[in-house]
């Protein structure tokens, strides 16, 4: 099997862009992708789209040809979807591409766009991710969904709401200098103790916004990099992907995510590396106790330490593994159908060096990619590495 590099990545800013359509949105991230690796797109081989609501938010179904149009490459197009995990999801099926020798070039990422519903219809549109029979029929939407996780978290590990506002806090701050975020403005944790409910006992500052934005990669064999002389040096290791029982009444964990263990344990057996070798990580914080569950399934802190790991100072900025410099979800945005290939670009760059954060991480040679979907019915794990 060959060893998997990413040439180049590519991204929107995330937020709110009324003006733009989803088409117009991937391309850019696309062709900022090519110039990042100084890769011709007729090479590319295939295209592995991430989209999760694009037939209600833009009436468009069918993207991935779509997309491949917009993105100027004519090969094979496929649009994945896998809730908030279908750029994970794309990645993750392009790495395996590669590493097969099925293919040398794959451009892969995602794009949504939201903003353009009202709220409400958002909402309604999200909560399609869930079990319709047993969960959205019955009134769950994902922060009541969220809440009901954190109320079983701290009933069997303890925690409080200002070890949440420490996580909100947190990554507000490493938003800050992220030219790609949506929010970048800092939130103390007095401040976000002090904002108004959602689904007690989350409040605002504890959930992710909505959000428009696209992402791209585009993955390329070592071999492919070495013959063209191009500048990779970030490898992605290993991969793996777990899958849990939709609705949360029929599972057997409500404050664990075994998908997520499922998913690590076989990217770190890939990778041939530890939780303990993680140098840096980029979760899926769509709620704050997202984080706190993301890294316990990671193996990052023990089962029960997450909650206070942000309060403690072992997540942030220069912690022992710093987690969601980019500013997470929480403050950089979660477009769903692009946030899991924006969560290896962010890493790609501060493992290259190129990141605003970069110098909290500047000797890190391991990072891993936590990208959800849902409450966790599915997850994707990549762990990247430095290439020697």
């Amino acid at each position: 099997m060959t060893d998997v590099r990413v040439a180049g990545v590519g991204l929107t800013r995330f937020g709110d862009h009324p003006d733009r359509t989803g088409r117009d949105l991937f391309a850019t991230a696309a062709l900022r992708a090519f110039e990042d690796a100084g890769v011709p797109r007729e090479d590319v081989e295939e295209l592995n789209y991430g989209n999760f609501m694009g037939s209600l938010a833009e009436h468009q179904g069918h993207q991935a040809p779509l997309m491949a149009e917009a993105a100027g490459v004519h090969c094979p197009a496929t649009r994945y979807e896998s809730a908030c995990a279908s750029a994970g999801v794309a990645v993750r099926e392009a790495v395996r591409t590669v590493r097969a020798g099925d293919a040398d070039v794959v451009l892969a990422g995602g794009m949504e766009r939201m903003t353009n519903l009202p709220t409400a219809e958002v909402t309604e549109g999200l909560a399609i991710a869930a079990d319709d029979l047993f969960e959205v029929r019955e009134g769950v939407t994902f922060p009541g969904a969220y809440a009901l996780m954190a109320t079983a978290y701290f009933d069997a590990y303890g925690g409080e709401r200002e070890d949440l506002a420490h996580i909100a806090s947190k990554n507000h701050a490493n938003a800050v200098p992220n030219e790609y975020a949506q929010f970048r403005s800092a939130v103390s944790v007095e401040e976000a103790m002090d904002a108004p409910p959602v689904a007690e006992p989350l409040h605002l500052y504890d959930a992710c916004p909505i959000t428009d934005g696209a992402s791209a990669l585009v993955i390329v064999s070592e071999e492919y990099a070495a013959e063209h002389d191009v500048d990779a040096p970030v490898a992605v290791t290993g991969v793996g992907q777990g899958t849990d029982r939709l609705a949360l009444a029929d599972r057997d964990h409500v404050a664990r995510t075994p998908a997520a263990e499922d998913a690590a344990e076989t990217a770190y057996a890939a990778a041939g590396v530890r939780p303990a070798d993680v140098d840096v990580a980029e979760v899926h914080d769509c709620f704050t106790i997202a984080e706190v569950l993301a890294i316990e399934s990671l193996g990052l802190v023990p089962r029960g330490e997450g909650i206070t790991a942000a309060r403690d100072g072992r997540t942030t900025a220069d912690g022992d593994v710093p987690v969601n410099l980019s500013g997470g979800l929480k403050a950089k945005g979660h477009p769903v159908g692009a946030t899991g290939g924006s969560q290896i670009a962010e890493l790609t760059r501060l493992l290259r060096g190129d990141h605003p954060n970069s110098d909290h991480v500047d000797d890190a040679e391991i990072g891993v990619a936590h990208n959800a979907g849902g409450t966790v019915a599915s997850a994707v794990v990549h762990v990247l590495e430095v290439a020697e």
